[in-house]
C-alpha cells in the first residue's frame, strides 16, 4: 500500500477544510514510480484527472511518485496567474521538509493548506460552489 489508511485520511480531511474556504480544487495522486521527467508525469495525471476542467481554472495537483521520490505541484492557468512566480517551489520546499522523512500525510498537509490559503484569497468559497474533483486521493500503477 503506497499510504495507509490513516495517511489517506489525514490528506483527504486537509483537502476538504483547504476547500471549505474556496472556489478552487485540490487533488492529490500517488504512484510508486514516475517514468520520465516528474513535470512531464504531472501535467499528464493533470489532464488524466482533467483538473483543467474547473470552472475557473483553479485546479492544483500534488503528484508524488513514492518509490522514486519524485514529486511536482501543478496549478491551473486560473491559479498560475494569480500567484507569485515562486509560489509553488515555496510550497515544494516546505513539503520536501517532510517528505525525506517519509511523513507524507504531514508533507501534504503542510502543501495542501498553504495552497488552501492562496485559492481563498483570489477564489473564495462562494454560496453556490460546487465539488467540481473528487477530494478523494486517486494512485496510479
Amino acid at each position: 500500500m503506497l499510504l495507509s489508511e490513516e495517511q489517506q485520511s489525514i490528506i483527504v480531511e486537509a483537502i476538504k477544510a483547504a476547500e471549505k474556504e474556496t472556489s478552487g480544487e485540490i487533488k492529490v495522486h500517488v504512484e510508486q514510480f514516475c517514468p520520465g521527467d516528474v513535470l512531464e508525469r504531472a501535467k499528464a495525471v493533470f489532464a488524466q484527472l482533467e483538473l483543467h476542467k474547473t470552472a475557473q481554472r483553479n485546479g492544483v495537483l500534488f503528484y508524488l511518485a513514492i518509490v522514486d521520490r519524485k514529486f511536482a505541484i501543478l496549478g491551473d492557468k486560473g491559479i498560475n496567474d494569480v500567484v507569485p512566480a515562486n509560489f509553488w517551489q515555496d510550497i515544494r520546499n516546505d513539503m520536501q521538509s517532510h517528505f525525506v522523512m517519509n511523513q507524507f500525510a504531514a508533507g501534504f498537509a503542510v502543501g495542501i493548506q498553504k495552497s488552501g490559503v492562496a485559492l481563498k484569497q483570489f477564489f473564495p468559497y462562494q454560496s453556490d460552489d460546487i465539488n467540481e474533483i473528487s477530494d478523494e486521493i486517486s494512485f496510479g500503477d
